[in-house]
């Protein structure tokens, strides 16, 4: 397995696999994954862009991640700006880095290809915070939830609901940069 460093072209000619990495890890519907799909494609022009990949040997992609400088008229932006008061707003999203897609397909999670993923993300990440936000789930259990705490997050929004979406969502941020990456040590059980 190798991590390599995606250009916006690298992902847009590898569409089609991220789309399919991201719903086989999110266990989303065809329907849902072919909007997605445009979103994804248009996210590689914001400003900051960096992505991330795993492949295999044969060239398969096994994870990605990337994210981009978030900014006002962004939708994830503009959604979790309204659910924070003033202070929050400009502690988390005055100089961030937003991690917006961060997935492994799940016959290759627990080998610690996301804690590799997330930490050349942060890496490569401009700004003074890093914000991303995940599904509620048991953070005993949860192998996302496991690596986001082991990478320092903090709850920033708990049970936030995204217009369109019934599931709650947890908000998490950390200050950048990664200063010492070797203190996020893979995690056997870690997707």
């Amino acid at each position: 397995m190798r991590l390599v460093r995606w250009t916006p072209d690298d992902l847009v000619r590898r569409l089609d696999d991220v789309v399919a990495v991201y719903g086989e890890a999110m266990n989303y519907r065809t329907d849902l994954l072919q909007a997605r799909r445009g979103y994804i494609a248009t996210h590689v022009r914001r400003p900051g862009f960096r992505a991330v990949a795993s492949l295999t040997t044969e060239g398969h992609l096994a994870g990605f991640g990337y994210g981009y400088r978030g900014e006002a008229g962004q939708w994830w932006h503009d959604q979790v700006h309204r659910a924070l008061d003033p202070p929050a707003q400009r502690r988390w999203l005055t100089d961030c880095f937003e991690v917006v897609e961060l997935h492994v397909r799940p016959p290759a999670q627990g080998h610690g290809l996301g804690s590799r993923q997330l930490t050349a993300l942060l890496t490569l990440a401009e700004g003074a915070t890093t914000l991303l936000s995940t599904p509620e789930a048991d953070e005993r259990t949860s192998r996302a939830w496991r690596l986001y705490r082991r990478f320092g997050f903090v709850d920033v929004l708990r049970h936030f609901h995204f217009p369109g979406d019934e599931r709650p969502f947890g908000v998490l941020g950390r200050d950048l940069p990664l200063v010492n990456p070797d203190t996020a040590a893979p995690d056997p059980t870690a997707p």
